[in-house]
């Protein structure tokens, strides 16, 4: 994914619905890459790390790879390693980055209104646990990702969507810092971050057995246990997926079936015709006529 990241306005109508949407994004940090990347965040957005920074809004922060620092105001650090969500309240400061030699990948969302301040007040979000560590939880990645389509990608009246989006995020977030456990998964460790990277890398090959080198585990083992847990090999897993993820752009989005076939990692639309069309009995240009909005 390329970083992206963008700010919304809001109307009467959002402010009355009690929760929206400011600002989301994404941002792959390299190591030895200078934080942050980009330089086209509005003035109230200025950070650096010696100043640190307080903002208006809520913001959650979703490190999907690598690891860091995150402070808070009364030199409060965190560690922050992968699958770790961290929240930022508004008028506090904070400060954080990306260990330099390592970098990281972050999704971030921001909101406000008055639901999430009733979410505060009533306890459910505390200033002096703002970390939670998420694991690798597949379902919080498929709802960031599907919060960057629509704002990428949005139809008249998504914003009040993103809502639902975002509110869905609170509360995996919510649940998992209420039952300390991954909820995304009872597979076996490794076989939930196998999972949880293909996913993360629709757009990229990915080399099964370098995989398997990562998870620390044996390329005979980890298509077994990974078929055994998933019932398909993990090639098949992530060909599905990523053909699943085309599909949902066919839909949401007016695309083209070239630019969706390369965001989804197919080298050629007609290779990726031809595996579609076996996967959901229609052609691209058929699907989309049958099944967007």
């Amino acid at each position: 994914m390329q970083n992206f990241h963008k700010y919304l306005s809001r109307t009467e109508v959002e402010e009355k619905w009690g929760l929206y949407i400011t600002t989301a994004g994404y941002s792959k940090v390299e190591g030895c890459q200078s934080y942050p990347v980009a330089s086209d965040h509005p003035a109230t957005h200025s950070f650096s790390w010696n100043r640190g920074r307080i903002l208006d809004d809520y913001y959650i922060i979703f490190i999907s790879k690598g690891c860091g620092v995150f402070e808070t105001a009364h030199n409060k650090k965190f560690d922050i390693n992968e699958g770790a969500c961290f929240l930022l309240f508004p008028g506090a400061w904070h400060r954080y980055k990306p260990s330099y030699k390592v970098g990281w990948e972050e999704y971030w969302i921001g909101f406000n209104g008055y639901y999430p301040q009733q979410l505060l007040e009533s306890g459910f979000f505390d200033h002096n646990e703002p970390v939670v560590d998420m694991g690798f939880n597949e379902e919080l990645l498929q709802s960031f990702l599907q919060l960057l389509t629509k704002i990428r990608h949005g139809t008249p009246g998504y914003h009040l969507e993103l809502s639902g989006i975002a509110l869905s995020i609170l509360s995996q977030i919510y649940n998992s810092k209420t039952l300390r456990k991954d909820v995304g998964s009872k597979d076996p460790d490794y076989i939930a971050k196998a999972k949880f990277v293909l996913l993360d890398n629709l757009e990229n090959k990915i080399s099964m057995p370098a995989l398997a080198k990562q998870l620390s585990v044996s390329y005979s083992k980890f298509r077994k246990d990974f078929k055994q847990a998933m019932g398909q090999p993990p090639h098949q897993y992530h060909l599905e997926i990523r053909l699943k993820r085309a599909a949902e752009l066919l839909c949401a989005t007016n695309l083209s079936i070239s630019d969706i076939a390369y965001q989804t990692g197919f080298e050629t639309v007609f290779y990726f015709s031809r595996l579609f069309k076996k996967l959901y009995k229609h052609c691209p240009k058929t699907y989309r006529a049958t099944f967007a909005r």
